[in-house]
């Protein structure tokens, strides 16, 4: 299937930005192309830590950012990929707060009408601390005062993303596939230890089910992740199974396809964020037409990126830093021909050049700077 091509657009209050959608644009779609809705954290991220931090001692770390976290950092991955993303969560009056949400509003053009401000709130925290590639983190927060969790009902958008909670069932999920929004939809880990694919209920509407190896194993019974993914496709029509170091298997019912797509080998400073940037990818193919295998290298290729850099929502790519990439790999001496031909699909995407104006301002990695006496 040929790729629709993608467009420079320039979106109220933004520079330039490349669609991916922009051939595929009509006047009676929706507003938006992807709804969600979490909670939002502030991120402060320590990285450059040689060991985990000892007790009774003081560590230094040689990197810092804070960014807003949580459900923002899928909805950042998206928006930097060009996708009109809406945003329903709740945020706190206080500093923290107000910079998450000057961050992701004015920062990152994220539409946050579906949102709510709540005096006398704080807002939750996470500390994160990254070495090694892995991440050890410390939250606080309390419960979202009754009737400030988000808005009855979801914003027409041509996808939704969804983290189903073993047990629970969210109304908005029906309303929003029973209008015609189509459902991604990832899952933490169990902690009753049930592992019942019946204890989700709202898997019966989402279009995409993108587990982890492990979760889609026990969830399925099945002894490999690839098993486990055809196994699942029983329950949803398409299942995305991440693999690690080993990159990402998938299967399509309705199609028929299959693709497997190796990780791209980089040096991970952090990974927090990483499978939020792995969905907003996948979801920006899906949106745009993309066949299977190429929506999962591209899922693969902006995760990969986003773990060079520290932080969750800091970390998100956007097309300036893919074009980066692409034109760096097709430099390097004895590359593999058949690697570069994985990520052909690319040149078509693509600029020939980066406008000036990206990358979008990025949030600053310390809170306070920019704001006037």
């Amino acid at each position: 299937m040929p790729h629709p091509g993608a467009h420079l657009a320039r979106p109220a209050g933004q520079g330039e930005r490349l669609d991916p959608l922009a051939a595929l644009r009509g006047p009676a779609d929706p507003p938006w192309d992807v709804y969600l809705t979490g909670t939002v954290f502030l991120d402060i991220v320590f990285t450059g830590l040689d060991t985990a931090p000892v007790r009774g001692t003081e560590t230094w770390a040689r990197g810092m950012g804070s960014s807003p976290g949580g459900v923002a950092n899928m909805a950042t991955a998206l928006a930097r990929l060009g996708l009109r993303t809406s945003l329903a969560a709740t945020f706190g009056d206080d500093h923290y707060g107000e910079y998450c949400w000057d961050t992701l509003e004015q920062g990152e053009g994220i539409d946050l009408s579906p949102s709510r401000s709540v005096a006398g709130w704080h807002s939750p925290v996470t500390v994160s601390m990254a070495y090694e590639g892995e991440r050890t983190m410390v939250s606080h927060g309390h419960e979202a005062p009754p009737g400030e969790a988000g808005p009855d009902h979801p914003p027409r958008a041509r996808a939704a993303v969804a983290s189903l909670v073993p047990g629970r069932r969210d109304p908005w999920i029906a309303e929003a596939a029973a209008g015609g929004t189509r459902i991604f939809a990832d899952v933490g880990w169990d902690d009753t230890g049930a592992w019942d694919l019946a204890g989700l209920p709202d898997l019966e509407h989402c279009e995409a089910f993108l587990p982890n190896a492990a979760e889609a194993m026990r969830y399925t019974g099945a002894d490999c992740p690839r098993a486990a993914a055809h196994a699942l496709t029983e329950h949803v029509p398409v299942a995305v199974v991440t693999l690690g170091a080993d990159g990402a298997y998938a299967v399509d019912r309705r199609t028929g396809e299959s693709a497997e797509v190796p990780a791209i080998a980089v040096e991970a400073l952090d990974p927090t964020g990483a499978g939020d940037v792995f969905v907003a990818g996948f979801v920006t193919g899906t949106l745009a037409g993309w066949p299977l295998a190429d929506r999962l290298a591209f899922a693969g290729l902006t995760a990969a990126l986003s773990v060079q850099e520290f932080g969750g929502s800091l970390s998100a790519p956007g097309w300036s830093e893919i074009a980066a990439w692409w034109r760096r790999v097709q430099s390097v001496d004895a590359q593999d021909p058949a690697a570069l031909a994985r990520y052909a699909f690319l040149e078509s995407l693509l600029p020939p050049g980066t406008p000036r104006s990206w990358p979008l301002r990025r949030a600053v990695p310390t809170i306070g700077f920019g704001r006037s006496a």
